[in-house]
């Protein structure tokens, strides 16, 4: 017979009640590996990155005053008489919904901060994203490997603008009545299955009974459950690829220079994100906004002046103000093609889907099939930069044209003189703010490279016992210098021989052919960076003018991929 005996706990085994219950929970699901490896992420700081934050952030807000305004709506067109405040919609009648909104504004304490703390933060939403967006494509944050990432962003901006669109809507005002209208006649202008598809949306004849409560249904469960998957989606990405980090001293693509996300980085985010609720909070309690009761309840015959969307929203907006009414005519006898409402609502949203199809185009133009983790300068990719400052231009020539009848009214100018105005600037405008953005960008590689060579210019002037004046130049330190040479110059793809090794016709030359013409446009001028012979030769008194220059920088440049203590420069 043999006996045991209690075993004492091993000097590893938790004491404390937290311990025993993390110990609890690692045994069984393994969790304390994932948060090991997790806080041991490494995530660089600038101040850029905060940008997505917000968004992230002004979504929870959503989610919490969302939550809160849920209990009060009523998602309902069924008219009935309203009494209550104010006493100026007392008497009216009007829908369950827009009654419940005015109930929510006057009634509910706490409501009317709620409704606008809401409203804000999806205008703050959709600005952050838009923000983080054009950071990412200005940095070439959207390289390989996060080309799938950037189309989830771009699903993201997607997604948020029909979550605005549902959410300003609900309220059923005059205001977002209108904007419901303006939406049914794009849906009608569609040829042939126009009228079937609005009957179907709205559940019979505009307005109909059926849109709030489908709004309400995608607004408050379909649209939110797509963007908590999105946003879990990009942030699992973000943690697999690592985080881009801009270019400087020991940053390179092997690496991530920053700090661990615990706890120096989770005290940062979780400070930043009570920051972003305290200034929503600030603007829902001091800025009004979407005073419904100053519009009264939807009437499809009353239309106001100066009446615009959320800025969101603008450029559709504008794209139809601006398109001529002769775009429209009729064939097959009573056949209407409304193509002056069916063309400027679907231009803008193709241009759209080049700007999210754009990493792939400049990855085939570039033939650069490289993992990418160090961001570019946009003054290094002056042609990209260029159409992004397009792009930009673009839609905000459209946000304008979509107020210009607050312009005429501010401005006392004529309203057909403004939108014949922004109809020539819309074609205009973003051609030449791609060519100035180009411009300035070739220029401040001119000047980073004239800095390289030659220092700052320190106002001291010195005179050798020669007689000769000479202004003395304070040298670059490493970082200085790191930043301003550490990129690649893309060359334009070489075009291959017309005719294949047998002397036979190559198929494929007319294709790399328009390829390589595409990426002179995007290549062609260049500024290469500063060669380390070209800045010794610099030091030493002008020698560099007999030294190889920029067509034989890949003779004696540095390999960008070793640290910056490692460069000769």
């Amino acid at each position: 017979m043999t006996t045991s005996t209690p075993t004492r706990p091993s000097a590893t085994e938790p004491t404390t009640p937290i311990g025993r219950t993390s110990d609890y929970l690692d045994n069984r699901t393994g969790i304390g590996h994932a948060v090991k490896e997790f806080a041991r992420k490494i995530f660089p700081d600038h101040w850029s990155f905060l940008l997505g934050e917000i968004a992230l952030y002004s979504f929870i807000v959503l989610l919490i005053t969302g939550t809160f305004l849920t209990m009060f709506f009523v998602p309902s067109m069924t008219l009935s008489t309203y009494e209550g405040e104010p006493a100026t919609m007392h008497g009216l009648l009007m829908s369950d919904a827009f009654a419940s909104t005015l109930r929510l504004s006057f009634e509910v304490r706490g409501g009317l901060l709620m409704r606008q703390i809401h409203h804000w933060a999806a205008l703050v939403f959709m600005a952050s994203i838009v923000t983080h967006m054009m950071r990412v494509f200005f940095t070439g944050a959207f390289r390989r490997p996060r080309e799938f990432n950037w189309l989830i962003g771009f699903t993201l901006l997607l997604t948020g603008l029909l979550a605005g669109f549902t959410g300003y809507s609900l309220p059923d005002d005059v205001l977002s009545g209108n904007g419901l209208a303006i939406a049914n006649g794009v849906v009608k202008s569609i040829p042939v299955i126009g009228s079937y598809m609005s009957y179907f949306i709205f559940g019979g004849d505009f307005p109909g009974e059926q849109i709030i409560p489908r709004l309400f249904t995608l607004h408050i469960l379909l649209i939110p459950a797509i963007i908590l998957a999105l946003v879990a989606l990009h942030l699992m990405f973000v943690v697999v690829h690592k985080h881009t980090q801009y270019p400087g001293g020991g940053r390179k693509d092997g690496n991530v220079v920053g700090f661990p996300l615990f706890p120096v980085y989770t005290a940062k985010a979780g400070g930043f994100f009570f920051v972003v609720f305290a200034v929503l909070s600030l603007m829902g309690a001091t800025m009004a906004i979407n005073t419904v009761w100053n519009y009264g309840p939807f009437d499809p015959s009353p239309v106001s002046a100066g009446a615009q969307p959320d800025w969101y929203m603008l450029f559709l907006e504008g794209s139809l103000r601006l398109m001529p009414g002769q775009a429209e005519f009729v064939s097959w006898g009573d056949f209407t093609w409304s193509f002056n409402v069916l063309v400027p609502a679907v231009l803008p949203v193709l241009l759209l889907m080049g700007f999210a199809a754009y990493p792939f185009l400049e990855a085939k133009v570039t033939g650069d099939n490289r993992e990418h983790h160090v961001l570019d300068r946009p003054r290094n990719r002056p042609t990209r930069t260029g159409i992004g400052m397009a792009f930009l231009a673009f839609f905000v020539i459209l946000a304008f044209a979509g107020s210009n009848d607050l312009i005429a009214t501010h401005f006392h100018l004529s309203i057909n003189a403004i939108t014949w105005f922004f109809r020539v600037f819309i074609f205009v405008g973003p051609w030449f703010a791609f060519w100035i953005t180009k411009r300035i960008c070739l220029g401040l590689q001119r000047k980073d490279r004239e800095l390289v060579l030659h220092g700052h210019e320190t106002g001291r002037i010195v005179r050798f016992a020669s007689g000769e004046y000479i202004e003395v130049h304070r040298p670059l330190d490493e970082q200085e210098r790191w930043v301003r040479v550490s990129y690649t110059a893309h060359r334009p793809l070489e075009l291959p021989a017309p005719t294949g090794p047998k002397g036979t016709k190559d198929k494929s030359y007319k294709k790399a052919k328009r390829w390589a013409k595409l990426s002179r446009f995007f290549y062609e001028d260049r500024i290469e960076p500063v060669t380390p012979a070209e800045l010794a030769a610099s030091h030493s008194h002008g020698e560099h003018d007999a030294l190889p220059g920029g067509e034989d920088h890949a003779l004696v440049a540095p390999d960008h991929s070793v640290d910056a203590t490692e460069q000769s420069h």
